[in-house]
C-alpha cells in the first residue's frame, strides 16, 4: 500500500497520475498547504524540506520496513522501479526518461511555478519578474514543442517524463500561453488529458481548491524561513 501525503497541485498530480495508470492500491492523506499542515513533525520526519508530495510505501520490493520518500522526481522514479513500469529497462531507453524527468524538476516546474507566482500571488506587479518567467516558460513550451515533432512522448513511450510534464502544462493559460501556438506540445497534451487515468485524477479534484488564496493562506505559503522548519 502507498500512503500518499499530497494535495492538489502540479506536483501532487504528478504521483495520483502514476498511481492511477499503474493500478497501484493507495490511501490519500490530505496535506493543506494553505493551512500549513507541512509544518507539521509527523509530515516532516517523511518530507524534511516541508513540501508535498510525500510517500510511505509500507510493501518495499525488499520486503523490509516501510520506505518514505519525497519530493515528486523521485516518488516518481521509485514508484517506476518499483513496478517496472513507465521506464525502460534499457540503457539508453531509460537516459533518455531521466533526463526529461529531471528536465521537468530544473526547468518547467520552477519556471512556471515563478511565473505563475509573479502574475498572480504577488503583493505588487514587477512587470520584469513577470516578463522574465513568462518568456522562459514560452521558451520551455518551444523545447518540449520541438522534442515532440518527431515522438508521441517525450521520451519516445509514455513515460514518468511525460506524467512529470503534463500537470504543469494543464494551467498554461495562467501562464499566459496559448497552446496554438505549439502543434506538437498541443498535440501531446491533448493525448494525455484523454488517458483514463489522467482524467480520473484531475474529475477528483473538488472545485473548492481552485478559490483564490487567501492572504494568511500566502502568507503561509511564501513567508518561510529557515524558522519554519526549525
Amino acid at each position: 500500500m502507498i500512503e500518499l501525503y499530497h494535495w492538489p497541485t502540479p506536483n501532487g498530480h504528478k504521483i495520483t497520475i502514476f498511481l492511477e495508470e499503474a493500478g497501484l492500491a493507495y490511501n490519500i492523506h490530505p496535506v493543506d498547504i494553505g493551512k500549513g499542515d507541512q509544518f507539521k513533525p509527523d509530515f516532516l520526519a517523511i518530507s524534511p524540506n516541508n513540501r508535498m508530495p510525500a510517500i510511505i510505501d509500507t510493501a518495499p520490493a525488499d520486503g523490509g520496513k516501510p520506505v518514505s520518500v519525497f519530493e515528486s522526481g523521485a516518488i516518481l522514479l521509485y514508484l517506476a522501479e518499483k513496478t517496472g513500469l513507465f521506464i525502460p529497462k534499457d540503457l539508453r531507453g531509460r537516459v533518455e526518461v531521466l533526463q526529461w524527468l529531471f528536465w521537468q524538476m530544473g526547468g518547467l516546474g520552477p519556471m512556471s511555478g515563478q511565473a505563475g507566482h509573479f502574475a498572480i500571488y504577488a503583493p505588487e506587479k514587477i512587470p520584469y519578474g513577470i516578463e522574465r518567467y513568462t518568456k522562459e516558460v514560452n521558451r520551455l513550451y518551444g523545447v518540449m514543442n520541438k522534442r515532440l515533432a518527431d515522438r508521441p512522448y517525450l521520451a519516445g513511450d509514455y513515460s514518468i517524463a511525460d506524467m512529470a510534464s503534463y500537470p504543469w502544462v494543464v494551467p498554461y493559460e495562467r501562464y499566459s500561453q496559448d497552446l496554438n501556438d505549439f502543434p506538437h506540445l498541443k498535440r501531446w497534451f491533448e493525448a494525455i488529458k484523454a488517458r483514463p487515468a489522467v482524467a480520473k485524477v484531475y474529475a477528483a479534484v473538488n472545485p473548492s481548491y481552485q478559490k483564490p488564496m487567501t492572504d494568511a493562506e500566502k502568507k503561509v505559503l511564501f513567508g518561510q524561513t529557515a524558522k519554519s522548519v526549525a
